[in-house]
């Protein structure tokens, strides 16, 4: 998915839920900062998306413009309504939020998790492509390996699951170096 079928999905969902402020927290989240991120970031078909301010509305838009939709049949990329429990982030997150809005967006805005936060929950998430994903992270200089440790460091976790998650940091960069 590129940064003009996330706009399209933007622009459809507002229409759906009928609301103009959504929260992007899915690896398109990326778009936000970097709008010409790398193909190797970009290979997920679907957004993960809500309404900030009506999560339960997330239905509407898994119904509409979800897996296997018209849209998704149409366009050949889909939303993939979620709520605000979706990700594992740290305190502070939505203050660093993204903004995408633009004419293409039609007066929505879509608010992305800032790069160090989407990766804290990718690195939450630890399955296989999460693990890709931010490998791609570290090979092209998009995070900050010191704030993404800072930010892990964040998180309100039991003991042990934050040392989980320091040894998958510990061997990504490792493999990254």
């Amino acid at each position: 998915m590129n940064r003009r079928a996330l706009e399209h999905i933007l622009r459809a969902a507002s229409a759906v839920a009928d609301e103009r402020e959504f929260v992007v927290i899915g690896s398109q989240a990326v778009l936000g900062q970097f709008p010409s991120a790398p193909d190797s970031l970009l290979v997920s078909i679907e957004a993960d998306i809500y309404p900030r301010h009506a999560p339960q509305k997330s239905d509407l838009i898994d119904g509409a413009i979800g897996e296997l939709s018209r849209f998704h049949e149409t366009f050949g990329y889909y939303a993939h309504g979620v709520d605000d429990t979706t990700a594992i982030l740290p305190p502070g997150w939505e203050e660093r939020l993204v903004p995408i809005e633009n004419v293409n967006t039609g007066g929505a805005v879509g608010w992305c998790l800032e790069i160090h936060d989407l990766a804290v929950s990718k690195l939450a998430a630890g399955r296989d492509r999460d693990m890709t994903y931010l490998s791609v992270l570290f090979k092209e200089h998009m995070v900050d390996s010191a704030l993404l440790a800072a930010r892990l460091e964040m998180l309100s976790l039991p003991p042990e699951h934050l040392r989980i998650l320091r040894e998958r940091l510990g061997r990504l960069l490792a493999t990254s170096a």
